[in-house]
């Protein structure tokens, strides 16, 4: 590896069927004892060239698969492969052909922004003057050009983050897949829409690129397919649109004017807010089965204050298909 944000070398030899940068098969872990299952039986294929977004709660086993997928971590049992080489039986080879960025920047901040590249260029074996002109041309990739020669310390975070990933890309030829575990966590939004640019930058390049986040907008945006994890299992995968559908494609709001007509309906909502008395329930989004659900629900016409109609988000999908669903926590998986 050139160092702890990522590893970059030559590509691999493809997959089984050429397809997938990323397949995984019946990955189970488990932590402690007693033990704690994290990963209980996860399939996982990433089509070469996209954007693949891993959602789930906190403890759903987010960052243990991306442990197991760059090598730092075994499964108890399962297969994977990356870039079309096996996490265990070629670990090198996996290694020279991924970048990982974790969920915090894992650069020297002692040094500058210039320096850090030029070492992690120097480590991957290329000549001083090819890491000199290396670590120039990722600055100026990355829009850090003017606070090359700062110490990283003075760095904002989104600069931080933006030089961790321009870290995993100092070798020649860069990486094939990009493992993103929660990038953006702790950015302001303004740092957090420089690094979607970034991400979708390598993403038009023809990487391959596997997210992870905690913010439901950001795989909304980025991904070309996303994957709902939960309690260690893929519990819903497909386009955001295919998953909003799952919901309805719409949410019908309403605010009720009592607490009992609140919990009357609440056990068939997506969406709840106690404190204001809303509700949110799927819906198609047409006029008729807008009416139709109305009459069902208040058919006195004493139970609903007001009501409003809502396309269905991610957080809906979300909420939906982990609600009452105790997670497990994640022992020690930040990297």
């Amino acid at each position: 590896m050139t160092g702890p944000t990522g590893t970059t070398g030559s590509r691999g030899g493809g997959t089984a069927d050429g397809s997938h940068a990323i397949e995984a098969y019946g990955l189970t872990k488990s932590y402690g004892k007693p033990a704690v299952r994290v990963l209980d039986g996860l399939d996982l294929r990433v089509a070469r060239g996209t954007v693949f977004s891993l959602l789930g709660p906190n403890g759903a086993g987010k960052t243990t698969t991306v442990r197991i997928l760059t090598t730092l971590t075994e499964a108890d049992s399962g297969s994977a492969r990356v870039a079309g080489y096996d996490v265990v039986a070629e670990r090198s080879a996996v290694r020279g052909s991924i970048s990982l960025t974790g969920q915090f920047a894992a650069v020297d901040e002692t040094q500058t922004g210039e320096e850090n590249l030029r070492m992690m260029a120097r480590l991957s074996g290329l000549s001083r003057a090819g890491a000199r002109r290396r670590a120039g041309e990722l600055l100026e990739r990355f829009d850090l050009t003017a606070a090359a020669r700062r110490p990283v310390r003075t760095y904002s975070g989104g600069m931080r983050r933006r030089l961790d990933l321009a870290a995993g890309l100092v070798g020649s030829p860069e990486p094939e897949v990009f493992f993103l575990d929660e990038p953006t966590t702790g950015l302001d939004p303004r740092s957090r829409h420089g690094l979607w640019d970034v991400v979708r930058e390598l993403a038009a390049s023809g990487a391959t690129i596997l997210l992870t986040t905690q913010y439901l907008e950001e795989a909304d945006r980025l991904a070309d397919r996303i994957a709902l994890l939960n309690r260690g299992r893929i519990v819903a995968e497909g386009t955001a649109a295919d998953l909003k559908s799952r919901v309805g494609g719409h949410r019908l709001d309403l605010v009720l004017t009592s607490s009992e007509a609140y919990l009357r309906l609440a056990g068939r909502a997506v969406h709840h807010s106690p404190e204001t008395l809303t509700l949110g329930l799927p819906t198609d989004g047409s006029a008729a089965q807008v009416r139709a659900l109305l009459d069902e629900v208040d058919p006195t016409g004493h139970a609903i204050e007001r009501f409003s109609l809502h396309s269905a988000t991610l957080d809906d999908v979300f909420l939906d298909l982990t609600s009452n669903a105790p997670t497990t926590p994640e022992a020690s998986t930040h990297v």
